[in-house]
């Protein structure tokens, strides 16, 4: 099958479980080709070409490889997060702009390590929180103004994940994923309520691990927050949510609420009108952790190829991601000590 023309070209690092949501984005991209794929194991390499051989005709042997590459526009880095800093230091050093999966890096620290080594490079950085993308997101942002200032918000993830998710190599540890529930799962929701909402100022939490799990990290969390304006809100987050569900988020406003789950837009005014936008979507809340569209990937990939055409920010940055990680690193730190943490800016203190 003969490749179309493309105005940008990405290479992809990290062969993993995602690959398979890339191959079919760049397969619907119109857009973005995909230059080439690495991956250190042979076998994901074979696997990738395999499937996507209309998408991807070329796999590079190195990360090097691609980093010298003139005919690579931008990368894309799919590694687990303890695999990042090389990458980013050889890829930045050459000065590839770098689109990466979430987490940006296992803890707070790492983070910014890495997104002011890319600051300091001048190299673009974003970040894959897709859940932005979806469409009934973008209407929910686009009327946040007609719902007034939040007065309360409802955050929901109750999704459900095997034993046998977490019996692969790392899973669920602090030295692979950089934790459980929260930084693996609970971040697309959280980074899309703190676009919504705002900053978060304050928390408390219990984060706790349930016997229908073994695992180092959490895969239950409970938490209060206090937002920057005054709100209040609540988190529930686990893994342990059989059979899974859909995430939800409810803003409660002065003139209105709404509430966003599972790709659809609830809106409920106080002057009686009511509207709902958009489709059911699935988003890997069950047994199958890739039972999602690539659309919303799709969306991100071609958002930063036209970033990086137009020399504009991406629709997350890396410095912008890191205020979800501020706020799971307070999470975390309220459920260990069983005190109140303040946010200040990006860090928690």
């Amino acid at each position: 099958m003969p490749r179309k023309e493309h105005t940008a070209r990405a290479a992809l690092i990290g062969l993993g479980m995602v690959s398979k949501t890339y191959g079919e984005a760049f397969r619907n991209s119109e857009r973005v080709t995909l230059e080439s794929a690495f991956a250190p194991s042979l076998d994901s390499r074979e696997r990738f070409i395999c499937a996507f051989p209309d998408v991807c005709d070329r796999l590079a042997d190195s990360v090097q490889t691609i980093a010298d590459d003139p005919n690579v526009d931008f990368v894309i880095v799919t590694t687990p997060p303890n695999a990042r800093r090389e990458i980013v230091g050889k890829l930045a050093s050459a000065g590839k702009p770098i689109l990466m999966e979430k987490p940006v890096e296992r803890t707070l620290e790492a983070a910014s390590e890495l997104v002011e080594l890319c600051e300091e490079l001048n190299t673009p950085l974003g970040i894959v929180l897709q859940h932005r993308a979806r469409p009934a997101a973008r209407s929910l942002r686009e009327r946040m103004d007609d719902l007034g200032p939040l007065v309360a918000a409802e955050v929901a993830v109750p999704w459900w994940r095997p034993q046998s998710y977490y019996d692969e190599p790392g899973r669920g540890t602090y030295a692979r994923d950089g934790g459980g529930v929260l930084i693996s799962q609970a971040i697309h929701t959280l980074d899309l309520l703190l676009s919504l909402s705002g900053p978060v100022a304050e928390v408390t939490a219990m984060c706790s691990t349930t016997a229908l799990h073994s695992m180092e990290a959490e895969d239950f969390v409970v938490a209060g927050l206090t937002f920057a304006n005054g709100a209040i809100g609540s988190l529930f987050a686990s893994t342990a949510s059989f059979p899974g569900t859909g995430e939800s988020i409810t803003l409660h406003c002065q003139n209105g609420s709404a509430r966003l789950a599972a790709g659809v837009l609830r809106l409920d005014m106080h002057d009686g009108r009511s509207e709902e936008i958009g489709d059911t979507a699935g988003s890997g809340a069950g047994v199958d952790p890739m039972a999602f569209t690539s659309d919303w990937h799709q969306t991100v990939i071609e958002d930063f190829a036209e970033a990086i055409a137009h020399d504009r920010p991406p629709l997350v940055t890396g410095r912008e991601a890191l205020g979800v990680h501020a706020l799971i690193t307070a999470i975390e730190t309220a459920g260990r000590n069983g005190k109140r943490v303040t946010l200040n800016g990006a860090r928690h203190v």
